[in-house]
């Protein structure tokens, strides 16, 4: 991207700016760009990286994304297909729409573990609350809804 369309999308500013703004290191952001992640990075006359305000939520969209746990070949085909505009909307909604249901699935999963370590807290503040072994705590999910999930193992006691 030329220097002069950066411009068009605001007022460009360097990478220590973007680093600050987004509370990410310099460091991370140059990661986030050899990975293909940051599209657009256009160039000063000195060879400086310019970016614009649309990479400082790039780079958030990015940040989350991983930290979701989609791994980063899927984050460079969601970028690539933002690249290529709006003719791969439906492809890019359907593309986060599965990310987000994996995303619900391991937060259930959480939620059930949870579970299971507040009821294992409980069993102990009982036991030193009457200086007696309560019942042992069941480390099945509790009859709460919750979605079962395809490939789980049946859980044990402790």
């Amino acid at each position: 991207m030329r220097a002069e369309k950066a411009v068009e999308r605001g007022a460009p500013f360097h990478i220590g700016e973007l680093a600050a703004r987004t509370g990410r290191t310099v460091h991370a952001i140059r990661w986030y760009e050899t990975q293909g992640l940051v599209p657009g990075v256009a160039r000063d006359e000195g060879g400086r990286r310019l970016y614009v305000e649309l990479h400082v939520g790039w780079l958030d969209l990015m940040e989350r994304l991983r930290s979701t746990g989609m791994s980063i070949a899927e984050m460079r085909e969601y970028t690539a297909l933002a690249m290529q505009g709006k003719t791969t909307l439906r492809e890019r909604r359907d593309m986060l729409a599965a990310h987000r249901e994996r995303v619900n699935e391991t937060i259930a999963g959480w939620k059930r573990a949870l579970s299971l370590v507040e009821r294992k807290i409980d069993f102990y503040d009982e036991w030193m609350a009457s200086g007696h072994r309560p019942p042992l705590v069941d480390a099945r999910p509790s009859p709460a809804p919750a979605p079962a999930r395809r490939g789980s193992r049946a859980a044990t006691r402790r």
